[in-house]
């Protein structure tokens, strides 16, 4: 549970979150500052540069032109810890999303938690339809360049693991249309690491267009033992904004530690510090401010699914 006070100083107000977990004598005390409430626009070169290689170029293997299509079964050549699970194989489906037990033809994205029976990475689950614009591709490393890339990118993202990939997996949905709005292109990439017991996922978006249609990115697992869905990510008039949102501070870029992480540090009592421009950005980004300390706790040992709430406002004097 989570509990805060305002304090109110020249320029900013400085919002104090508190999360007891339970009563033990070690405490760990994490300063966050949520940087993703605030807007930034990137040029397409920049955008560009935050894919890893793909396409033709890449020596990628592109999907068939079908309506609601999948890749055939994909072999990995590294196993895949994806938390409870270890996979073999994956299946790259053209509405956005990757499955690894079957294929799937999904274009209208089930809410998560779904507290259903298969594990999900949803890049953008959505009813996208490459036959009149628009490429699905995919490619596995296991060296060179593109492994020295991730390896620089996780330690950035994720410091203090001193980690090194032995192992990448890309897959692109390059200006691909909307079904029934041909003249439409998104673009983004959801990009699988692993190395050691680690696994991690990128989340990389270019340009988004808006849509009518439901929309989704985060990942489920069976069950829903552990599940995230980007802020804003399920509504199609801002789906656009996910080229600018961040939890790693790079617009554009989500990043998520997915092998289960340590849980030595369940029983700690962790402290926030969160800076706010506006006592608005709390009253109606409240979604967001939770989700981006979930990813901090994250990264810091605790277990995935991890709930948080506020529990009450108390007023202090300025």
């Amino acid at each position: 549970m989570l509990s805060y006070y305002r304090r109110r100083t020249p320029g900013f107000i400085s919002d104090i979150i508190i999360m007891r977990l339970s009563p033990v004598s070690q405490h760990l005390l994490v300063f966050i500052s949520v940087l993703s409430l605030k807007i930034i626009t990137w040029t397409n070169s920049a955008v560009s540069a935050l894919f890893y290689p793909f396409g033709s170029a890449a020596g990628d293997t592109i999907n068939a032109a079908v309506d609601d299509g999948s890749s055939s079964v994909i072999q990995l050549l590294s196993p895949f810890l994806f938390f409870d699970r270890t996979y073999q194989q994956i299946y790259v489906n053209n509405n956005g999303h990757l499955t690894f037990n079957e294929p799937s033809s999904a274009y209208v994205p089930y809410s998560f938690p779904a507290r259903g029976s298969q594990d999900i990475i949803a890049g953008l689950w959505t009813d996208l339809d490459n036959r009149p614009r628009g490429v699905v591709s995919y490619n596995q490393y296991t060296s060179g360049n593109v492994l020295t890339r991730a390896t620089q990118d996780i330690n950035t993202h994720f410091p203090n693991l001193y980690f090194t990939a032995s192992w990448v997996f890309v897959a692109t949905w390059d200006k691909v249309a909307y079904y029934s709005l041909t003249n439409t292109e998104t673009s983004f990439q959801v990009v699988l690491i692993s190395g050691r017991n680690f696994s991690f996922i990128l989340m990389n978006y270019g340009d988004i267009a808006v849509t009518r249609h439901l929309v989704q990115a985060g990942y489920d697992t069976v069950s829903s033992t552990h599940y995230f869905v980007i802020p804003g990510s399920n509504n199609g008039s801002s789906i656009s904004n996910l080229r600018n949102s961040s939890n790693v501070n790079v617009p554009g870029r989500w990043a998520f530690r997915v092998d289960g992480g340590p849980g030595n540090s369940k029983n700690n009592v962790i402290g926030f510090r969160v800076r706010l421009s506006s006592f608005l950005d709390l009253t109606e980004s409240t979604e967001i401010v939770l989700q981006q300390i979930k990813q901090e706790l994250v990264k810091y040992g605790l277990p995935n699914n991890i709930e948080l709430k506020f529990r009450k406002l108390q007023k202090t004097k300025p």
